[in-house]
């Protein structure tokens, strides 16, 4: 396995942070940690790059411990924090040949792991890192994080606060990656991301809620779900709350989600209580479930 987790735990305080986290990675998979700010993601990432230490538990990443094996993990990882940490005063250039002689190579010797990505941002080289947009520093960040040509990637929430095409070309070069056996993980707070990994892992409040493949925990959704609408929407809200029959009701979209505590549930049973609380342009069909329905529903 390319990272072992067992029994982690980490308190900052009265707060805990990770409560007993177990899970593997494979070698050359694409790993999701998915969860909402506050889930314990950063954390975790700091406690496997050897920048912080448990409080309980163990952990290898690349075959070595994360204490005794700091050094080591250190020349086997890449890691690109979820804030831009690059030097904002240096060029693109210079910030890559600097990451490159911290870990003793050149840009030429790794070239090709990083040429896909760095052509994009190589016509602007010689611009300061801080002056960049936030794609094109996303991008900057992953070449200074391969070019020591690392086995492991960690990757927090690498796609927070960038575009929708910025977003998919991400993710299409991390695939190109993951086919030269470099493990990923990859931590974000987007549920549609899921569907992208092999495998994910659902976290909250410093706890795994469920790790499967994005379609096993998609198919063990347990109830059929509704997506419902109608004209005024915040009273929506309220009078699916006061269903008799509501299991859960939550926005998404422009349509509520929703799900029935009753086996006999019938759509038009929902449909005359909205008429008679005066609800006008009602919308009720049965539709699929997602991740972040999988999540609502592991979380409540």
């Amino acid at each position: 396995m390319s990272i072992i987790v067992n029994n982690i735990s980490k308190s900052y305080k009265k707060v805990k942070a990770l409560d007993a986290i177990s899970f593997e990675v494979k070698p050359g998979e694409l790993f999701g940690l998915i969860g909402p700010d506050g889930a314990g993601k950063t954390t975790l990432f700091r406690i496997l790059t050897t920048l912080l230490v448990a409080d309980k538990g163990e952990a290898t990443v690349a075959g070595y411990d994360v204490i005794s094996g700091y050094k080591a993990i250190r020349n086997h990882v890449g890691y690109m924090p979820g804030r831009f940490s690059l030097y904002q005063d240096l060029t693109i250039e210079e910030n890559l040949n600097f990451f490159a002689t911290i870990f003793g190579t050149t840009v030429e010797e790794n070239y090709d792991l990083i040429k896909d990505i760095y052509i994009q941002i190589e016509p602007f080289k010689n611009r300061r890192a801080g002056k960049l947009s936030g794609g094109m520093k996303q991008k900057l960040a992953l070449c200074c994080a391969l070019i020591h040509k690392p086995k492991v990637l960690f990757l927090d929430e690498p796609t927070t606060g960038v575009d929708p095409v910025s977003r998919k070309e991400f993710w299409e070069m991390l695939k190109r990656l993951q086919k030269k056996d470099i493990t990923i993980l990859v931590s974000t707070p987007y549920m549609d991301e899921a569907a992208l990994c092999d495998r994910i892992a659902l976290i909250t409040d410093g706890q795994i809620l469920q790790l499967s493949t994005p379609e096993e925990i998609i198919s063990s959704f347990p109830k059929k779900i509704f997506k419902v609408k109608a004209a005024e929407t915040y009273q929506l809200i309220k009078d699916l709350k006061e269903f008799p029959k509501t299991h859960s009701a939550y926005p998404f979209g422009e349509y509520m989600h929703f799900t029935s505590n009753a086996p006999d549930f019938k759509t038009e049973n929902l449909i005359q209580f909205l008429k008679d609380k005066k609800h006008t342009n009602i919308e009720v069909f049965e539709t699929a479930p997602t991740i972040e329905d999988s999540f609502m529903e592991l979380s409540k």
